[in-house]
Parts: C-alpha cells; sequence; structure tokens
C-alpha cells in the first residue's frame, strides 16, 4: 500500500511539474490550444453533459425566473436528500420558511427511469467599486449521461420549470388587489394596485347555496381552468365572465372568496369610480396578472351605464318600479358614489373593451366577475353571452341552503325543528345572511335548540309581515275598485 501511494505522489509530482513548466516557458497561443486539444480528449473519455443554470441572467439586474422554479422544484422533491439544508423566508407565501439544499451540495433526481444530478454552486468573484451586488455568484447545475441528451433537453427540463412554477404558484399567498385613484401622474414605478393579504375562508362546503347549482358553477370552474388548449384552438381569449345576482345578503361576495380559493386566484376589486377614464382602465387590466379574478361589485350603482341607451316608455315604468322598490338601498349607493362618479369618464364602449376586447387578450386565465342587485337594470350589451357567459342567481335561502348554514353555525345535520324550518322557508323570503345572523348563538351558554328556535320566531315575525301586507293590499285593491265604480 505505501508503494502505491509513493507512485501516485511521483505522477503527482511529474504532472504539476510539468504543468509549471508549460505555463513558465510555452507561448500563450501554444498553451490556449494545448488546452482546447486537452478539452476535446477529456470530453472523449469523460460520458457526462452538464447544463448551469445561473441565478442572475442577462446584466444580473434580475433574478432569473428557470433559477427560481428549479429551487423550488428542488425544494419540494430532492430536499429530503441533502444532509445540507439552509432555511429561507420566502416573502407572500403559505409556507414562509423553506428548506432547500446548500451551496456545494448535491442531490440525485429520476426521470423515466433516467438519473441525474443537481448541485448548488456558489463561487467567489471579485468585486469592484461600491458594487451593490455581492461578490459571489450562485448557479445550479445539472449533470447527466450524454446518451440522454434528448430526454433532458427536450422533456426533463420543460418538466422542471413547469411543476417549480406551479408548486411557487399552490404555495404562494394569495393577494386582494385595489386600484389606486386616478392622481394624473404616477411615481416611479409607483404600481396602480395595491394589494393586502388575501384571507378569506369561505370556500364551497361552507357556502350557503343550492347543492346543484353549486356542482354547476364548480364544474363550469374546472373546465374554464383545464381549457387553455381548447380556447386555443377556437380562438378566443383564456377568460371568462360571470354575472351574479340577486337580493343583497345572499352571499355574492362570498361566492367571489369561495371561487377565488377554489380556483387559487389572485382577487382584483376594480372600483370604477376611482378610475379617470378609458385608458386608465386598459392600464389596470396590463396590469393584472394571470391566475386572477376581477371583480366589479354593485356594477348598476358604479356608474351610470344603465342610462346610455334609449328605452321605450313601458320599460321605464318597469324600470321606475323596481327603483321605488329597492329605493332605500339603492339610493344610499348612489349617494356613496355620486361625487366620484361625477370626475370618471369611464364610457359602456370602454368598460366592454374592458372586458371582451382586443387589450383583454394580454393575458390568459382570467375570470371577470360582475354582481348586480336589479339585474334589469343593467344594459344588455353588458351581461350578454360571450362577455358574462354565465350568469348565477343567488337568491333567498332555501333549505338546502340552511341546512349548509346550520352546520357551520351548529355543527349539527339534523333536529327536530328543521321541519318547521322548512316549511318557513318555502313561504318566507329571507336572505342566507340574515339566517345565519339568527342562527348564530348570542351567548356562551345558548344551545342548539335555542338558536332555531330564535331562527323559527323571525321567520314567523317575517311571515305575519308578509300577511299584513298581503291584507293591506288587498284593502285598497277593494277601496279603488269601490272609488271607480266597479262596486255597487
Amino acid at each position: 500500500m505505501s508503494e502505491l501511494w509513493a507512485q501516485l505522489g511521483s505522477i503527482l509530482a511529474t504532472i504539476m511539474f510539468v504543468y509549471a513548466i508549460i505555463e513558465r516557458f510555452l507561448p500563450p497561443s501554444f498553451r490556449d490550444s494545448l488546452q482546447i486539444h486537452t478539452q476535446k480528449v477529456m470530453n472523449l473519455l469523460y460520458p457526462y453533459i452538464q447544463i448551469t443554470f445561473h441565478e442572475f441572467s442577462g446584466e444580473r439586474l434580475k433574478r432569473s425566473e428557470a433559477y427560481t422554479f428549479i429551487q423550488t422544484y428542488l425544494s419540494e422533491n430532492s430536499s429530503q436528500l441533502a444532509k445540507r439544508l439552509k432555511a429561507e423566508v420566502i416573502k407572500d407565501s403559505q409556507n414562509p420558511l423553506v428548506l432547500s439544499i446548500d451551496d456545494d451540495e448535491e442531490v440525485t433526481d429520476e426521470f423515466q427511469g433516467v438519473k441525474l444530478w443537481w448541485a448548488a454552486i456558489k463561487i467567489e468573484t471579485s468585486s469592484h467599486g461600491f458594487s451593490s451586488f455581492s461578490n459571489y455568484k450562485r448557479y445550479y447545475k445539472l449533470t447527466f449521461h450524454k446518451k440522454h441528451r434528448d430526454l433532458i433537453t427536450i422533456s426533463y427540463i420543460k418538466h422542471v420549470l413547469k411543476e417549480g412554477k406551479e408548486i411557487a404558484l399552490k404555495n404562494r399567498q394569495r393577494k386582494l388587489y385595489t386600484n389606486n385613484p386616478s392622481s394624473g401622474w404616477y411615481g416611479y414605478k409607483q404600481s396602480k394596485w395595491s394589494h393586502i393579504v388575501f384571507e378569506h375562508p369561505a370556500t364551497f362546503e361552507t357556502l350557503a347555496m343550492e347543492k346543484k347549482k353549486k356542482e354547476e358553477v364548480i364544474k363550469d370552474l374546472l373546465k374554464f381552468r383545464n381549457g387553455k388548449d381548447y380556447y386555443a384552438k377556437i380562438g378566443k381569449a383564456w377568460k371568462r365572465g360571470y354575472l351574479l345576482y340577486g337580493p343583497p345578503g345572499t352571499g355574492k361576495s362570498t361566492m367571489i372568496a369561495a371561487m377565488a380559493n377554489f380556483m387559487n386566484y389572485d382577487v382584483y376589486d376594480l372600483e370604477l369610480t376611482a378610475v379617470k377614464d378609458n385608458t386608465e382602465l386598459r392600464k389596470l387590466l396590463i396590469e393584472t396578472s394571470s391566475k386572477a379574478i376581477i371583480v366589479v361589485e354593485d356594477i348598476d350603482c358604479s356608474l351610470d351605464f344603465t342610462s346610455q341607451r334609449k328605452i321605450n316608455k313601458n320599460e321605464k315604468n318597469e324600470e321606475d318600479e323596481l327603483l321605488m322598490e329597492q329605493k332605500d338601498y339603492y339610493q344610499r349607493k348612489k349617494d356613496e358614489e355620486e361625487s366620484n362618479s361625477k370626475s370618471s369618464k369611464v364610457t359602456l364602449s370602454g368598460l366592454l373593451n374592458f372586458i371582451d376586447g382586443i387589450w383583454s387578450a394580454c393575458g390568459g386565465e382570467r375570470i371577470i366577475i360582475f354582481t348586480t342587485n336589479f339585474v334589469e337594470k343593467l344594459d344588455p350589451a353588458l351581461i350578454r353571452t360571450g362577455r358574462m357567459d354565465k350568469h348565477v342567481e343567488l337568491s333567498y335561502c332555501c333549505f338546502e341552503a340552511f341546512k349548509v348554514l346550520v352546520k357551520n353555525y351548529l355543527d349539527i345535520d339534523s333536529h327536530d325543528l328543521f321541519d318547521e324550518i322548512g316549511d318557513l322557508l318555502e313561504v318566507v323570503n329571507m336572505t342566507p345572511a340574515d339566517v345565519a345572523e339568527n342562527l348564530m348563538p348570542k351567548s356562551v351558554n345558548e344551545d342548539v335548540e335555542t338558536s332555531l328556535k330564535n331562527l323559527i320566531k323571525a321567520l314567523e315575525k317575517k311571515k305575519m309581515e308578509k300577511q299584513q301586507e298581503e291584507d293591506k293590499d288587498c284593502v285598497e285593491t277593494v277601496e279603488d275598485v269601490k272609488e271607480n265604480g266597479y262596486i255597487v
């Protein structure tokens, strides 16, 4: 063994001596040529290929997306095999503490039976002046056998980047955006949207809605999410419009939150009265991301889109009657937005182009949602198929919706009082919000039966008020008939 080590040491010493002679006495051109030929010989003997993915691309002013996706992929799939890990706090992530392989650590991966090696490399670099960059650089090195070159370069790398992107989207913290008021100018890199973390807990499981209608919406969302190739095939932008309509308190905003949680999308709450004009509206659209829900709540109250087209006398009378029925709510919303809407020059045409014009195709996988309490007041062009593709009515609480609410609030599936409540809900119009408020225990000691009886009392009160209103209308009708001489 000692002789073997002595021979090995002699060989290494000879190599070092030859290398020193070459560096000292041979001209640079000859050394470069020798190095090239040596590399060719090594390539023939070394059967592996290496690909590097640097942390910063171009002029190192921007972090490489490929590097980020590879880091995410390895953290999810291969970090458990590494002996040395590093922990990082990732902003805007559901899992803020992320473990990844440490510098100069190597892990293995397998793809279609082929073994590969990933190494995280960190090397020192010389810094010049007072550069803001650190004096080192990082990159990932992928090593594989050269006979698998096509498989790795064509399929595997694409697979890694795609899966890394999907993992990053799944783990990211969803955000709720709102547009900043138009001020005529914007500071350096000031965004037109501001955001907070979206933490609404609503899901389709807790949404008070008819089961059949709920399943229909879920199927439609799944079809949209998986329809990228289909939309490209038929030549349409990858987007879908939803119109949610119904009385106040029927769960329109809650349904939007449930859709966002189900699809794992960000939410952009667009306040039209804060938009200066149509050009500003397009700029807001451009700055929205893919995998997003763009919401305009109470579209009938946002701007005066309903009066931009002529309507006949009969339609005007119907509109006036509807307005009188909902006067308190509608007038309150109009007063609240009146001052802002005067300064906004967004037109119906501008909004229609925002929904399905040329600019609507500037990003993919978007859902646009309008909500309204008075669907009859909206311009037909605004809610036609192709703009608002699916109309979902959210109405008063039915027995199916009640069972969801009672499960949410009282954690029960059945009770002796359910039949009585079901009978009352068939004849009384009460919104899910009102039903939930009556089910909610008013004190720590309040039991299930007391909460159900509180709901029954509220339903019976509304039933009595409804009967009194019907009796009053009947009396007024009879008196009107007598006054006009139809009854002697």
